[in-house]
């Protein structure tokens, strides 16, 4: 093998590792702000940890740990179910936007039907026009040009369709930690079991 060889091969092997290390910071920044769950591997260990005096105690910590768990994923659930009526909505309004902007260069009125009330719909006749007004929200509505309210509601569209797919891993992400705290409890409470046991032999030979 050649000194150039030898050199490649090192330097190959930290570019892996570099990849690596930066495939593992860009999973945590984007579940950022939900901590990872620790797999509890040596349960000795992990029982001598302060607060862990007993294995109720150890199994009272990841018990809350899991409702915090429990918690994000209702938030996050809640977040995912707006998003997903959300989303139709701007798809619809973006619809009707393109048809007017191209009904605007005509003189041919559109017919139209609106909400007046839940279920209860008007029929009306709309002239061309290159105005339309949106809803932001907080009884706020804005009149805008066409065209900038059709790149509004396309920019809407694309962060509420990215904020669905991050809100969808994150749920995936939560799912993996209810699997690791579960795991724990279930090592902490068979340690106990194996420990009660070891004691109850020990005082039945002691006592025989």
């Amino acid at each position: 093998m050649s000194p150039d060889e030898e050199e490649e091969q090192p330097l190959s092997k930290m570019a892996t590792t570099i990849d690596n290390s930066n495939a593992v910071q860009a999973t945590k920044k984007k579940h950022l702000g939900i901590p990872e769950a620790v797999f509890v591997e040596d349960v000795d260990s992990f029982m001598k940890q302060p607060g862990n005096e007993t294995a109720d105690a150890a199994l009272r910590k990841l018990d809350e740990q899991y409702q915090k768990y429990k918690y994000m994923e209702l938030n996050l659930s809640q977040k995912k179910l707006r998003l997903k009526n959300q989303i139709p909505q701007i798809t619809q309004t973006l619809e009707i936007l393109r048809h007017m902007q191209k009904k605007k260069e005509t003189t041919e009125p559109m017919e139209t039907h609106f909400l007046l009330a839940d279920n209860v719909y008007c029929k009306a006749t709309v002239p061309p026009t290159d105005k339309v007004c949106l809803w932001l929200g907080a009884n706020v509505m804005l009149e805008y040009d066409i065209d900038e309210a059709q790149a509004l509601l396309e920019k809407n569209l694309s962060t509420a369709s990215r904020n669905l797919e991050t809100l969808v891993e994150d749920l995936d992400f939560l799912r993996d930690q209810f699997t690791t705290i579960e795991v724990n409890m279930a090592r902490v409470y068979n340690w106990d079991v194996k420990r009660r046991s070891r004691e109850n032999l020990l005082k039945s030979a002691e006592k025989s």
